[in-house]
């Protein structure tokens, strides 16, 4: 009985200690996005019609720069799931080239190299410079009312 319930908290330790995440590792570590606190708190009612769109999977809005850095960008994939990242390259310090424009589930910099990520999960375009990914914010979906935030 004794070996059970060691082996129990061995695994339960394990499983535990293998659930960190790198990418936020590398996201948190990033010199060039300052940690932005905001929440977009009921703002984001997918029954008033300026959010409708954000019913059907495949469509995005765009936050403007009262919520994160540069503003964020909030997309829906389908099945309740949404996922939001700010709109300003991580690969870039601050600046006015640094803002991300959307463009289908694109978004580049105005910066000379035209550093891209996808919208989707993050993740670097082929061809952009840097190390870093989207910095990812939080969402939570409750009825018809979709919180952003970041703290």
């Amino acid at each position: 009985m004794k070996l059970k319930t060691i082996l129990l908290f061995l695994f339960t330790g394990l499983l535990f200690n293998s659930c960190s995440k790198k990418d936020d590792d590398n996201q948190n570590n990033n010199p060039n996005i300052p940690n932005a606190v905001f929440d977009t708190g009921n703002l984001i009612n997918t029954s008033l019609p300026q959010y409708n769109q954000m019913q059907f999977p495949g469509n995005y809005i765009t936050l403007n720069s009262n919520y994160g850095i540069k503003g964020v960008v909030l997309y829906y994939a389908g099945n309740n799931n949404y996922s939001a990242f700010e709109l300003s390259d991580p690969n870039h310090p601050v600046s006015s080239c640094s803002n991300l424009t959307v463009n289908g589930i694109v978004a580049t910099c105005n910066c000379a190299d035209e550093n891209a990520y996808e919208i989707l999960n993050g993740t670097r375009q082929e061809g952009t410079t840097g190390q870093y990914t989207l910095v990812r914010y939080f969402v939570e979906v409750n009825g018809s009312v979709i919180r952003v935030f970041n703290n």
